[in-house]
């Protein structure tokens, strides 16, 4: 086959969702939202190196192969990534404890934020003015895990679970903010991002001196920042949702959308339209997608994963959710994307 976009994005994303179903239905509710998820995100930063900050380029002996062994040899080399660094985690933040703590899973997540800030928003800067590029992608991994790190033993704070069976005072940071808020705040923060994707930078394009690094990244992320706590704002604080349910109904499936307009779809949607309203539209788009898909995979919970209480406490079926959308679906969309090009569908970068 040898699909052009954007029938092309459509049939994978849509073969993609059926192989992630299938997936997460392995697994009974504990092991998913434990080993499996944890595992799954662990993945996530490296590929964001290899796809934005190497630009699919290396390592060279992957990069260079014919598909499949493409797609393959950079699954293993973003799989041997994960797990060295998901092994480091696992013993600092996680304390060595198995089943991995709601601690260690929550830090895990905000790592990709951390990494898509320092890869986008930040361009790279400044690891890309190391000679090497291997050099300077994992330099910038490394920099990313170690800022999430410091930034959860900043801000986490677990008191709040002190009497459930998975609390673990030796690993509870004590930070500034219920960490489920934080967490909800980081994604919220991370769809922002997103939302400027679709528009191209705009507004922020409209001013040269803002498009060079590190103005531009100093900028972007406090944007982000800023407007992402102002959604934050508005559905928890004046909207007064449970910060979870908030984060699983808004800018969870808005990022599970934009992914597959901007990714699997490569954009190819609207280009008559001039930007803002492109990207206006497009985020409406993604948004509408998302919380459809959303919403079917709700509707395919039971099937797959039994009866999961929703709300608070344990939030069962949010966390089963957002790992399936986020946790599995969303790195498999962007494996089939960025190290497999699509294939056997056809070839959404050619070489």
């Amino acid at each position: 086959m040898n699909l052009k976009q954007p029938a092309l994005g459509a049939a994978a994303t849509l073969l993609v969702i059926v192989v992630s179903l299938g997936f997460v239905s392995l697994f009974d509710y504990p092991t998913f939202s434990g080993w499996v998820t944890y595992g799954l995100i662990c993945l996530i930063p490296m590929s964001i190196v290899i796809d934005v900050t190497w630009g699919g380029r290396h390592p060279r002996f992957a990069a260079s192969a014919p598909q499949p062994s493409r797609g393959v040899l950079l699954l293993a080399v973003t799989a041997a990534a994960g797990a060295a660094v998901g092994a480091v985690y696992f013993v600092t933040i996680g304390g060595a404890i198995d089943p991995p703590a709601p601690m260690l899973i929550h830090a895990a997540i905000v790592s990709v934020p951390v990494t898509f800030c320092l890869a986008i928003m930040f361009g790279g800067w400044p690891f890309d003015r190391v000679r090497s590029p291997i050099a300077g992608g994992l330099a910038l991994l490394a920099a990313a895990y170690a800022i999430n790190y410091a930034l959860f033993q900043v801000f986490y704070d677990y008191g709040f679970m002190a009497d459930a069976p998975v609390y673990a005072a030796s690993i509870d940071p004590g930070g500034l903010f219920n960490a489920w808020s934080a967490v909800a705040f980081a994604v919220t923060s991370l769809s922002i991002m997103f939302l400027f994707l679709h528009l191209d930078l705009w507004p922020l394009a409209l001013f040269p001196r803002l498009m060079k690094q590190p103005v531009l990244g100093v900028v972007w992320t406090a944007t982000a920042l800023a407007l992402g706590g102002l959604v934050f704002h508005l559905g928890v604080g004046v909207m007064e949702m449970d910060p979870v349910i908030f984060m699983v109904a808004v800018p969870v499936p808005f990022i599970f959308g934009s992914i597959i307009m901007l990714k699997m779809l490569q954009a190819s949607v609207f280009r008559s339209l001039k930007q803002p309203v492109r990207g206006l539209v497009s985020a409406a788009v993604a948004a509408v997608d998302g919380v459809i898909l959303a919403w079917a995979f709700g509707v395919l919970a039971p099937v797959l994963a039994g009866d999961l209480g929703a709300g608070p406490p344990a939030y069962e079926r949010e966390i089963w959710l957002a790992s399936a959308l986020l946790g599995v679906t969303f790195p498999f969309l962007a494996f089939s994307a960025d190290f497999f090009r699509m294939w056997p569908l056809g070839t959404s970068d050619p070489d």
